[in-house]
């Protein structure tokens, strides 16, 4: 009897533990906010479906582009990008949080990785000119942005004609964008879908820049 209670009283503590949880994701995703410093060393946990190599691969990484990163974090991806670009090409990182950006110019100088700028910025209001850049990529970022429509708009002011978009999603991130979804949103502005790698559950998806006129929706 003793036992048959514990059991009992173990499942209801597991089920409101899960209920817990899945309110506080919940009401996360309902607020778009990037995830905070205090969690960096999450940030930095083996990702086997969205790996360093398999964002390469997709990417196309080049030596000599310039490189735009949305929201690097801890710089999980940066630096596999930044060595391919190597000798001349540079990686551009911008994140919204001042501590992600201290944090990962500390982990650039301890690897020794030069050729990254790190800056303080918003990707709703992206610091450089039009046509900047030779790709362009954010993973586990888009959908922690508030106005994703306007971020979106941003990268594809700022990507040159010939440019490449990655975007990269995973769940259990509660921010996650699912793929057609963002196919949907992407290819408005302009871009087109190229190809993916991945499943339904965690994806990379690399959009071709284009010369079609936007467009806008505000169901998007």
């Amino acid at each position: 009897m003793v036992s048959r209670r514990t059991s009992q009283a173990v499942a209801a503590l597991l089920a409101l533990g899960a209920l817990a949880a899945l309110g506080y994701a919940l009401r996360w995703r309902s607020n778009p906010s990037p995830c905070p410093y205090a969690q960096r060393r999450a940030i930095d946990l083996p990702r086997p479906v969205i790996t360093r190599s398999r964002l390469r691969e997709v990417l196309e990484p080049r030596p000599g582009e310039r490189v735009l990163e949305i929201g690097p974090g801890t710089g999980y991806y940066t630096g596999t990008v930044a060595r391919a670009l190597e000798p001349s090409g540079t990686v551009h990182a911008v994140d919204i949080q001042s501590e992600m950006v201290e944090h990962l110019r500390t982990r650039l100088r301890q690897e020794g990785q030069s050729n990254v700028e790190p800056i303080r910025g918003d990707a709703r209001s992206l610091p450089y000119p039009d046509d900047a850049f030779d790709a362009a990529y954010l993973v586990l970022v888009l959908g922690e942005i508030p106005d994703r429509k306007r971020a979106l708009d941003e990268l594809e002011r700022v990507l040159k004609p010939d440019g490449r978009l990655v975007v990269g999603e995973s769940l259990p991130d509660p921010h996650f964008v699912g793929f057609e979804r963002l196919r949907r949103s992407v290819e408005r502005r302009g871009l087109t879908f190229e190809t993916r790698v991945g499943t339904r559950a965690g994806y990379f998806a690399r959009f071709d820049a284009g010369t079609a006129k936007r467009s806008t929706d505000p169901a998007e």
